[in-house]
């Protein structure tokens, strides 16, 4: 039994690894994020002098941090989705907060309305379903801030985290941030080649996504890469072949 389970973890394990991320990649999204959340941390205490509360680094902002470090290119990691996703949130938990005396239904009306908004203007950004559940639950600093939560606390935090982004992430060897939608530069060559088989475009897989019934965490441009990568791959595997 102990044997099988162990064949069971180790099985698990090679499905999960992330072998195919190169090292540098991975120290440099561990360093980006330990100096962003560092001199994050460094500017909110240099602010509470000149405010009537001490502001905090909330928990959330280390859920967002591993998005625009570890997953920079992510649609879910962008400047809007990130401001426009914790602030929204953070109001809705305010106002939750204040109108509904029962704690556990203010926590689920915050997070579900949180979802329906950033749904509705486009701000998917998950850490922030945590920011909202803060507003009522972080205790009585937090919760004695009131509205200055959201438009003091909440702004200053992410703000200040989306400078640390885009100066440290366009510092990184082959990322761009905010994403620029634009193919790779093999797009073009692949484009113009006789050898491939029908291109698919943007539209083409954009359709594709609608019938998926979900949210699927990737660009238009991305799967046409991807998919351009796969069929000169499978025609070489076929070429070897003959």
């Amino acid at each position: 039994m102990g044997t099988c389970m162990i064949a069971t973890l180790k099985q698990i394990y090679r499905q999960c690894s992330t072998t195919e991320i190169a090292w540098q990649e991975r120290l440099f999204s561990s360093l980006g994020a330990c100096i962003a959340i560092f001199f994050l941390s460094y500017f909110i205490n240099a602010l509470s002098p000149y405010l009537m509360f001490n502001p905090v680094v909330l928990a959330s902002m280390g859920a967002s941090t591993f998005l625009l470090f570890a997953v920079p290119h992510s649609p879910l990691a962008q400047p809007w989705q990130l401001l426009a996703g914790h602030l929204c949130a953070a109001f809705i938990g305010v106002g939750c907060c204040k109108l509904i005396p029962d704690l556990s239904y203010a926590l689920a009306v915050s997070v579900s309305l949180s979802v329906f908004v950033m749904y509705l203007l486009n701000c998917m950004h998950p850490p922030a379903a945590a920011t909202a559940m803060i507003a009522i639950i972080g205790g009585e600093q937090i919760v004695a801030q009131g509205w200055a939560f959201a438009y003091i606390t909440i702004a200053a935090n992410v703000f200040i985290l989306l400078v640390l982004t885009l100066i440290l992430n366009n510092l990184i060897p082959g990322r761009r941030y905010p994403l620029n939608h634009q193919h790779h530069p093999h797009h073009n060559a692949f484009k113009h080649s006789k050898d491939n088989l029908r291109p698919l475009y943007e539209d083409d897989f954009r359709w594709a996504l609608s019938q998926m019934e979900t949210y699927i965490d990737v660009t238009e441009e991305d799967l046409v890469d991807l998919y351009e990568f796969a069929v000169e791959h499978a025609q070489k595997k076929g070429n070897s072949r003959h």
